[in-house]
């Protein structure tokens, strides 16, 4: 028995589909099925748009007949004397076309031959003046197919016809076994039981499969499979992506999904809450969450990054998703000029931004030395928590207005400490260095007031060694400042582009300056800096410094306070500060040392830097915004206020504790103005073009003139009836989760540039009817699922994998490998330990170690216990930077971006997860014990249920065989090792480890892992 993994899904040649077995003579060639292609995929790349190479344009009529440079290419009647003909088959390399690229397939080129001897037909100008995808859909009548009696419903109709015209003839219905794998799989993404298998074949009614479908429909379970593809769309993800991708909470909105889609809610409905459902009369809260859908955009905490640029860079993300999900276009290409093959501008393109420009957003201080992007939360507490909640907000105001009112005994415990921390800088005395040298070539220049000017090399890696002599007695501390100066990049302290500075390690040695003896190193009990960055708990990155805001830009101190004081009259001292950093010239450019024997040397760093130059102007010289600021922040240190504060922090965490849960959604800033945004020239953020209204395409239908312009107006637009691509993208997608193949293959674009449906007709009819049962998923669910054309067998012959190998035609049923989520849960689904709990927080199943382990964040991977160890992918924490590896194995996405088609590759790596990952071992082992349990004593019986369990099917002939010789096999192996045995089945149990081994093989066969 072999271990397998699904065929590789193969590129279409388009060329297979050029009509049936007559010849080219005999028909007229269509432009539209036959040359269009073969344009598009060989001659546009340079031949289209607004400058075309060599002058010639082959993307329309007009063009394509009035040739480039080199003349007529196209001599309508006579394809001898049309250079398009000479150029495809020169012999020559760098005459052929397409040039550099492998030549035409004969076929191709016949196709091309006579089309221009038939006259070089081209659609009528005014329907092909508008992309066929633009037009709205007139619902087709139902062709007449000679064999009517094979179909079930209105598809098998459409299907059938091109089957009859391209001489083929469909295939036989698929086993009952299979078919009722396969629509459980569609519908609910999780395998049918034994019992359920054998129900289904038992029931012979006519009606028994519509029975089934109807069950599955009403399963909770076909929201959580029909939310994965739509999670993909709104780049559903539990962190923030970038460097730090801390975590967010957004489960709520996922929760909102399921829910969604198992209610069957109308689908313009699904739309209109997720893009303006704060919008809506009385919004209520589930409407609330739904706008999730855009807040799932990815959030840029990197240091530096210009947080006005990052809301914008989620503006653009919110209009190319946008029109990707409900338009399935390239919208995305007009950010910086005009589409090169669609008729959308730039100016259209940041007419739709401006929708989304009127939703509240705000750059707030986060409480260190940056600040944050803040958009809207909202809180979600039970009735219980929502009662505490207020009891606990009520005692937080009244503790938080005692700590805010400023009084006059406190006012003047201020001065006290005033007074205090401006003597505190007497009692440092600076150290004149004897030598200041770097390891790696930089220049230290020594000043007479001990401070010290870094020039010349500036490596990314280095180690300042000063020396110097002070006859401070009994030295209590150390204190490193780095200063600003004019030399450095824009006026420092530090050396890289924006003044900043990365200290990795600071390290002091003393010697009475008597001795002749060796150094001895300073042990520090305690490390204080003044903007609240030390990291002593990571090794190599103790203190850094942002200085790129102005603001930012000044003095800066960090105290080293010594385990014991130092004695001795005089002391040498060999300071090292060690510089790594990840990139490069991040050292500290001009900076000075000072020692203290002071019993307090920490107050000098008892105010942040930004507070020190008020605190030296005098009382009566500050502004009423200085005096303030500084009162502010002495009540946050009042020792006669500390009570108070701890009683407030008590309390705050006592809230935290509630453990409410919140959502991350939408709200429209109030005011009655018309949203706008400025247009960016060349897509550049700091180019600002003109200032434009929201506004919608003009090749599209227009707003109706009832309907206000914002971003509810823009969700009803896009659900209008009159809107011609919607429907028509959302079946298609419908479409490729049952087939694997969009009716469009390239369902994330049907512009000019995307692939032609391979079944017009039928498109347009589905969408038509989707709108007619207004909106409704599941009738349109039940209506493929029910069609004939679906329940075809996907057994295929030789020469149906020549005439059509990826099943373009439906000549056939769908066989493909499972999505990710999907082979995960048939595999708990298999071992009996799947957890079927429908909503909820993320959760955290086992995987490998170090996964987690990256730069700037310390979250750590804490494995779920109890039930939630076996949810379904669907429920797996979705961290962007380090997604869950299995499902990355099998090509699930890191949600970074709207994802409208997955790859499905075929790997060696997807078959050594299934068999090693301890999930899916874990898995099998279960299953060993499931079949020792459920089985019977019987191993042939034991065996018919483990294969069943993973393929439904029952096994035939010699199978059975197979399977049982197998585990003998292993059983013999693990009884002369039992600690092998121990490490497969948990103990020594040489059956169970046996039968471990063969649920192992199971598991892993073709056969499991697709639908088929």
């Amino acid at each position: 028995m072999t271990i397998s993994q699904t065929l590789v899904f193969l590129v279409v040649p388009i060329l297979v589909l050029a009509g049936p077995s007559h010849t080219l003579s005999q028909r007229a060639v269509d432009y539209a099925a036959d040359i269009e292609p073969v344009l598009r995929s060989s001659c546009y790349s340079c031949h289209a748009g607004e400058k075309p190479r060599a002058g010639l344009r082959l993307d329309s009529r007009a063009g394509a007949l009035a040739g480039g440079v080199s003349g007529k290419v196209i001599i309508p009647g006579n394809s001898q004397a049309s250079l398009i003909l000479e150029r495809l088959l020169a012999a020559e390399k760098s005459r052929r076309m397409p040039l550099g690229g492998s030549p035409l397939p004969p076929e191709a080129i016949e196709l091309v031959r006579a089309w221009i001897d038939q006259g070089a037909p081209w659609p009528d100008e005014a329907k092909s003046a508008r992309h066929w995808a633009y037009l709205k859909p007139d619902r087709p009548a139902l062709p007449k197919p000679r064999d009517a009696a094979w179909g079930r419903n209105p598809i098998d109709a459409f299907v059938l016809e091109r089957l009859e015209t391209e001489g083929l003839a469909p295939s036989p219905e698929a086993s009952r076994a299979t078919l009722i794998r396969r629509v459980t799989l569609d519908l609910i993404g999780l395998p049918p039981s034994v019992d359920e298998v054998d129900q289904f074949i038992n029931d012979t009614s006519p009606d028994a499969y519509d029975h089934v479908v109807d069950r599955l429909l009403r399963s909770p379970h076909y929201g959580e499979r029909w939310a994965r593809p739509w999670l993909d769309l709104a780049r559903y993800a539990d962190s923030n992506g970038y460097e730090k991708d801390r975590a967010r909470t957004m489960w709520k909105y996922r929760d909102w999904v399921i829910e969604a889609l198992n209610s069957d809610k109308p689908f313009d409905r699904f739309t209109i809450e997720q893009i303006a459902g704060d919008m809506l009369p009385n919004a209520d809260v589930a409407q609330r969450i739904a706008t999730g859908f855009h807040r799932n955009t990815m959030f840029n905490e990197e240091g530096g990054v210009d947080k006005e640029e990052t809301h914008w860079e989620n503006l653009v993300d919110r209009v190319n998703t946008t029109a990707t999900v409900w338009l399935g276009t390239t919208l995305g290409c007009a950010q910086c000029h005009n589409h090169k093959y669609d008729p959308f501008t730039q100016r259209e393109y940041y007419q739709l931004l401006a929708f989304f420009n009127n939703t509240e957003a705000d750059v707030r201080d986060s409480g260190d030395t940056s600040q944050k992007l803040v958009e809207p939360q909202l809180d979600l507490p039970t009735p219980e928590q929502n009662e505490r909640k207020q009891k606990l907000q009520a005692e937080i105001q009244e503790l938080q207005q005692r700590v805010n009112t400023q009084t006059e005994e406190l006012s003047r415990e201020q001065a006290d400490w005033e007074g205090a921390v401006v003597a505190a800088e007497s009692v440092w005395t600076a150290v004149v260095p004897t030598s200041a040298k770097s390891t790696s070539g930089t220049t230290l220049g020594v000043k007479p007031d001990g401070t010290i000017i870094a020039s010349g090399a500036n490596p990314r890696s280095e180690v300042y060694t000063i020396e110097a002599t002070t006859a401070v007695k009994g030295i209590t501390a150390v204190r490193l400042e780095a200063l600003p100066h004019a030399s450095l990049p824009r006026g420092g302290p530090g050396r890289d582009a924006y003044g900043n500075f990365f200290v990795s390690g600071f390290q002091v040695e003393t010697q009475p300056a008597s001795s002749t003896g060796s150094f001895q190193p300073i042990e520090f009990r305690e490390m204080l800096a003044d903007n609240g960055s030390v990291r002593a708990e990571r090794p190599g990155q103790l203190w850094s410094v942002d200085a790129s805001r102005e603001e930012q830009r000044l003095a800066r101190q960090i105290v080293f306070v010594a385990a014991t004081p130092l004695s001795g009259d005089q002391t040498r001292l060999r300071v090292r500060i060690r510089q790594d950093s990840e990139f490069s010239g991040q050292g500290i450019g001009h900076f000075r040392l000072s020692v203290t024997s002071s019993a307090d040397p920490a107050r000098v760093v008892a105010v942040s830097h930004k507070l020190r130059p008020v605190l030296a102007i005098p009382a009566n010289g500050r502004t009423e915004a200085q005096r303030k600021e500084l009162a502010d922040y002495y009540r946050t240190i009042a020792p006669s206020l500390k009570p108070a504060r701890q009683q407030l922090a008590q309390v705050r965490r006592e809230l935290d504790k509630l453990g409410i849960v919140s959502a991350l959604v939408l709200r429209e800033r109030a005011g009655f103005e018309r949203p706008s945004a400025n247009m960016r020239i060349r897509g550049a953020f700091l180019n600002k073009g003109d200032l434009v209204y929201a506004g919608v395409p003009a090749t599209l239908h227009p707003l109706p003139e009832n309907a206000l312009p914002n971003r509810l107006g823009l969700a009803r637009w896009l659900v209008s009836a009159e809107n011609p691509l919607t429907a028509r993208v959302v079946m298609n997608r419908s479409w490729e989760q049952f087939f694997g193949r969009g009716i469009v293959e390239t369902s994330e674009d049907f512009g000019s540039q995307g692939a032609r449906p391979t079944h017009a007709g039928l498109l347009d009819w589905l969408a038509s009817e989707f709108v007619e049962k207004k909106w409704s998923m599941k009738a349109m669910h039940r209506l493929i699922v029910t069609s004939a054309t679906y329940r075809q067998s996907s057994r295929v012959t030789p020469a149906l994998i020549e005439r059509d190998p990826t099943n373009r035609l439906l000549a056939r049923g769908p066989r493909f490998r499972m999505e990710a989520e999907m082979i995960r849960d048939v595999t708990l689904a298999a071992s009996g330990l799947l957890s079927r709990k429908v909503g909820g927080p993320s959760v955290f199943p086992p995987q490998p170690e170090g996964t987690w382990d990256v730069p700037y964040n310390d979250d750590k991977w804490i494995e779920s216990q109890g039930d939630d160890r076996y949810r379904r992918g669907l429920y797996t924490f979705l961290r962007r930077t380090a997604p869950y590896p299995s499902l990355l194995a099998f090509d699930a996405t890191s949600r970074e971006a709207c994802t409208v088609r997955r790859v499905r590759t075929n790997t060696p790596l997807q078959a050594l997860t299934t068999l090693n990952d301890p999930a899916f071992f874990e898995g099998a082992r279960a299953l060993a014990r499931r079949v020792l349990a459920e089985g019977g004593p019987a191993p042939e019986a034991r065996a018919e249920l483990a294969f069943r369990l993973c393929v439904s099917r029952k096994p035939k002939a010699g199978e059975v065989d197979r399977i049982l010789r197998w585990h003998e096999e292993q059983q013999r192996f693990f009884a002369r090792h039992e600690e092998d045995a121990r490490k497969i089945a948990g103990d020594a149990d040489a059956d169970v480890a046996a039968w471990t081994m063969v649920a192992n093989v199971l598991l892993n066969l073709d056969e499991t892992l697709t639908k088929q």
